[in-house]
């Protein structure tokens, strides 16, 4: 079961924490930014702007943007006259 869909979060009463954010977090990857910047939106959706949680939600959002559209270099550089895939450089179109 994902974190996100974990049953004691959808509970109307839980108090949503920094904790929650982090463990939606983990170890987070280009390849998933999106889906977890989504996930980490939803939860915080409703907090008020100086929650402690939506504070820790919009900084790892802003991170989780940037690592899904810079992507990540593994072994060497392009070689002269090969670019890139336009959507893993980091000035992308979004």
């Amino acid at each position: 079961m994902s974190q996100a869909e974990h049953p004691d979060r959808l509970k109307p009463e839980h108090q949503v924490t920094i904790e929650d954010v982090r463990q939606l977090m983990g170890a987070s990857t280009p390849h998933f930014a999106l889906q977890l910047r989504e996930r980490i939106r939803a939860l915080i959706r409703g907090l008020p702007t100086d929650h402690p949680a939506r504070v820790e939600g919009e900084r790892e959002i802003a991170r989780l943007n940037r690592i899904a559209f810079a992507g990540e270099v593994r072994g060497h550089q392009a070689e002269p006259g090969l670019e890139p895939l336009p959507s893993v450089t980091a000035d992308a179109q979004l």
